[in-house]
């Protein structure tokens, strides 16, 4: 029988490896910023329709922070990725992920990343078939899949998405799967308030600053608008766009959450 004992150095080394991973994330090239140009360009010429969906994605947005809204998934399918009987009870099940071996955690976090990977991809081949005007149903569909991928990663390793403080820290890594250097490092620094079991103070205050985060993630369609403005060719743009959206969001998502179940496990049983 192969053994799940997870040693304090495999541990480690595997903290090691996410820390080297959020250092490259701090000292991305100037150029990955150039996706976001043609939106400030764009905007002035945006459709009206356009600036309308905008709206309503940050105002769900909004309300995902504040009551999780109509993206909340259901657990119990979750759970039964880990457990032939799905568990009942949250807390009971939740607990009993993140005593498994970080190893089988991973194996269905990464499942649910090319999932939505995949998902993302069909999604914005066909949205991007017409143009600018399936565009704008593109945008809330792309953050819906989004929220549902970061929320079934959270619970692949232990963690509630329906607390309140999660959907806070799910929030936090779509925002920094989109920002800029700076904005990085500032959002590393909130995040490390989780890592260290402080979810109160200044990262629950930042409820209200929830739609800087709306509108970080709405500049990327910058170069989306551009080439989804052309029908048919808007189909491998909108393609490759979306993939690679999901694959940041949900590997940021993964290394986080991966992060904060290391740790837990490298704490000392009281």
């Amino acid at each position: 029988m192969t053994t799940n004992i997870e040693t304090e150095e495999k541990l480690k080394a595997e903290l090691k490896l996410i820390e080297q991973w959020e250092q490259e994330q701090k000292d991305l090239f100037f150029w990955e910023k150039l996706g976001r140009l043609p939106f400030a360009i764009l905007d002035r010429i945006t459709p009206k329709f356009i600036q309308d969906k905008i709206g309503i994605a940050l105002d769900e947005l909004g309300s995902y922070v504040q009551s999780g809204g109509r993206y909340l998934i259901s657990k119990e399918q979750m759970y039964r990725k880990f457990f032939p009987d799905g568990g009942k009870d949250d807390a009971a099940a939740l607990d009993r992920i993140g005593r498994l071996p970080l190893r089988q955690m991973d194996e269905i976090a990464d499942g649910i990343i090319e999932s939505s990977r995949n998902t993302a991809t069909v999604q914005g081949a066909t949205t991007g078939f017409g143009g600018i005007f399936t565009l704008a149903i593109d945008i809330p569909l792309l953050l819906g899949l989004s929220l549902k991928a970061l929320q079934e990663v959270a619970i692949s390793y232990g963690y509630d998405p329906t607390e309140k403080s999660e959907r806070v820290f799910i929030v936090k890594c779509l925002q920094f799967s989109s920002s800029d250097i700076v904005g990085k490092k500032a959002i590393l620094e909130d995040l490390a308030a989780y890592h260290s079991g402080e979810k109160s103070g200044q990262v629950m205050s930042q409820l209200q600053g929830w739609r800087e985060v709306m509108l970080t993630y709405r500049d990327n369609f910058g170069w989306k608008k551009l080439f989804q403005m052309i029908p048919i060719a808007g189909m491998l743009f909108g393609a490759y766009l979306n993939r690679s959206t999901l694959q940041d969001v949900t590997e940021t998502g993964k290394m986080m959450y991966r992060k904060r179940r290391i740790l837990e496990k490298l704490k000392p049983s009281s």
